[in-house]
């Protein structure tokens, strides 16, 4: 392949790799033949205030085949900056912009991008490095133990290998009221377990008053649900779970309540003239946008037992980011930190005013927002978004990696999935990328095991979903992709968040087919241990904390990269062979640029590596 005019992917081409902060200096270089009649080379940057900047190209090198041109650009803003290069060749006007994910071509393609963020931007450093895991609460285990006040509407699974709750009832209304009893205890009996895992942070699915089961209906944002336990539960988990090692992030809800809440009311659980629904004298009626008071109101995505809120309320914004409000209130009792639902609904302002109530309590308190696309290019409503720019979230849900991998595992499109991870990675800024919530399967998505190996859901309903499971061969298969997911899931830039009972097989399609019990008793073993040897490899080397990554080889077949931590010489190399026979990796081109080299997993001798089909092997060395 011959070398390309630029590529924004080369630090060649463009140094630094990726996103860059404020006043920091970049430097572009173009390459072009040397008998092509190259003049005036120009950089063209649009910036976010929507001028135009244009900065000369000098001819920089002339020792190889091609005649370099480069040039450095110090942006002054921050935000999103776009831009291409203009030259003149025989005599005419030429354009280079962007073809694929980084690729310069001539009078074709879109601009490049670059991200700016704030320079004072950092993110906390305890989670670096570590192991996240999912729970939704309701379904991870149950202790037994007795729970006051629990409303008598709710209707409690006694077995606990049930299937949820999925038809209307005979009003046609889904209800969600169907309960497994998992709670606060039973997350405390199971920290070993989760230790053993390698986990160093929870991330809780809503554990607020709810009277729907997934519990993104907040009642009352000021209380635990009674299903689930106490306050005191909440601050004992906490501390339990410091013991291990581990610190808990929670789901802040913020863009909605629960129609059937303390301040919505909609039903008059919480008393006849009570909330906003019920009285519209209410100091919380001004919360929601009621288009004709009562029956008529703005709801998320017009399910009406999810009526909006107007986050920039200065009443519900006290409420929600003041000093000692519920942010605060629920760092106190213990949490490291939020994820956001839905962040892309909340406004910029709500989000500004969560980073300073969050980071009043130390910048060491953490900040993820539910984002599926491209969190650094984002429009929502009208607006690009700054989510990572500086003074909003510290990291994001990382749904752009989570469908690079399975592609790749599932349909073996090797150009794709480069692209797609390299992307993120040039896209957003560094203290963030250190932090992306990489997973494979969530509550809100298919389980990972039968998106990989399962029948395509396409358009099937909840009937067909219900009760199919994998057959033999298919689950053997799928725990195989699995593994080469995980691997990664596990190595590749970010913390891998395991949603619970991936690692054990657990199978499911869409909500709530994806929210079963966990198997315990009944887990895939092999499965656990494969996870818990992921962590501990992991935690073997700094070059998985916050180390740079480099593809070396990507196809159909297998996949070898490296993360490299330039600060303190180590490295690890990855080789993952996603096929259905052995693989032998040379090793000697490697030696050379190590001073210690070990093989920490697969089959070696002298001069290569052997790895098994659907396995992988690992080099961790220093430089």
């Amino acid at each position: 392949m011959s070398t390309p005019i630029f590529d924004c992917f080369d630090s060649n081409c463009k140094s630094p790799f990726g996103a860059i902060k404020q006043f920091e200096t970049a430097r572009f270089t173009l390459r072009f033949p040397k008998d092509w009649n190259v003049a005036d080379p120009t950089l063209v940057v649009f910036r976010p205030e929507n001028k135009e900047r244009y900065v000369r190209l000098e001819l920089s090198d002339s020792s190889t085949d091609y005649n370099t041109y480069s040039c450095n650009y110090s942006p002054m803003n921050v935000g999103l900056h776009y831009y291409y290069f203009t030259v003149m060749i025989d005599g005419n006007r030429r354009y280079i912009k962007r073809q694929g994910a980084s690729i310069g071509v001539l009078d074709d393609g879109e601009m490049f991008q670059l991200t700016v963020y704030d320079p004072e931007t950092t993110s906390p450093d305890w989670i670096k490095g570590g192991v996240m895991y999912q729970i939704f609460p309701d379904r991870f285990c149950r202790s037994g133990k007795a729970h006051e006040n629990v409303p008598a509407d709710r209707i409690i699974h006694d077995n606990w290998e049930d299937t949820p709750y999925y038809r209307p009832d005979e009003q046609g209304t889904i209800r969600n009221n169907d309960y497994f009893g998992g709670d606060l205890q039973g997350i405390i009996d199971k920290l070993p377990y989760l230790e053993s895992l390698g986990v160093t942070c929870l991330y809780l699915n809503p554990i607020f008053e709810s009277h729907e089961n997934h519990r993104y209906s907040t009642a009352c944002y000021e209380r635990i649900d009674p299903l689930l336990g106490t306050e005191e539960d909440f601050t004992e988990l906490c501390k339990k779970a410091k013991e291990h090692g581990i610190s808990i992030i929670l789901d802040g809800v913020f863009s909605h309540t629960g129609a059937d809440s303390e301040y919505f009311n909609k039903f008059g659980r919480y008393g006849e003239k009570r909330g906003a629904f019920k009285d519209p004298d209410s100091r919380y009626r001004d919360w929601y946008c009621f288009v004709r008071y009562p029956e008529e109101y703005e709801s998320w995505w017009g399910i009406t037992t999810l009526p909006n809120v107007n986050e920039n309320n200065p009443d519900y914004t006290e409420y929600i980011c003041g000093d000692g409000g519920i942010l605060q209130k629920w760092i106190d009792k213990g949490a490291a930190g939020w994820r956001l639902d839905v962040a892309d609904e909340l406004p910029d302002e709500f989000i500004d005013n969560i980073n300073r109530a969050v980071k009043a309590k130390g910048n060491e308190k953490i900040i993820y927002g539910e984002v599926w696309e491209d969190a650094s290019n984002k429009e929502s409503y009208g607006v690009r978004r700054r989510y990572l720019i500086g003074g909003q979230l510290d990291s994001v849900m990382n749904y752009p990696f989570k469908e690079a991998i399975i592609n790749y595992i599932k349909f073996s499109d090797p150009q794709v999935f480069e692209d797609g991870i390299m992307t993120i990675l040039e896209h957003y800024p560094k203290p963030s990328v250190d932090i992306l919530m990489n997973f494979l399967s969530t509550h809100d998505t298919e389980r990972i095991l039968t998106r990989l190996a399962g029948d395509e859901v396409g358009w099937h309903d909840r009937e067909w979903q219900a009760e199919r499971y994998l057959a033999d061969w298919q689950y053997v298969y799928g725990i195989a992709l699995v593994k080469c997911a995980m691997v990664l899931q596990f190595f590749l830039p970010g913390i891998p968040c395991v949603y619970y009972g991936d690692e054990a097989g657990l199978e499911g399609y869409k909500d709530p087919f994806n929210r079963r019990g966990y198997p315990w008793g009944k887990e895939n073993k092999n499965l656990v241990a494969f996870t818990r040897e992921l962590s501990a490899i992991r935690k073997a080397s700094s070059a998985f904390v916050s180390g740079e990554m480099k593809f070396i080889k990507v196809t159909r077949e297998d996949c070898v990269f490296a993360r490299i931590d330039r600060a303190t010489g180590e490295a690890a190399l990855i080789f993952l062979n996603k096929s259905k026979h052995p693989m032998r990796f040379d090793i000697n081109e490697y030696k050379a640029n190590f001073r210690e080299i070990n093989v920490i997993r697969g089959g070696s001798a002298d001069d290569a590596i052997e790895v098994s089909p659907y396995d992988y092997g690992v080099l961790l060395g220093k430089f």
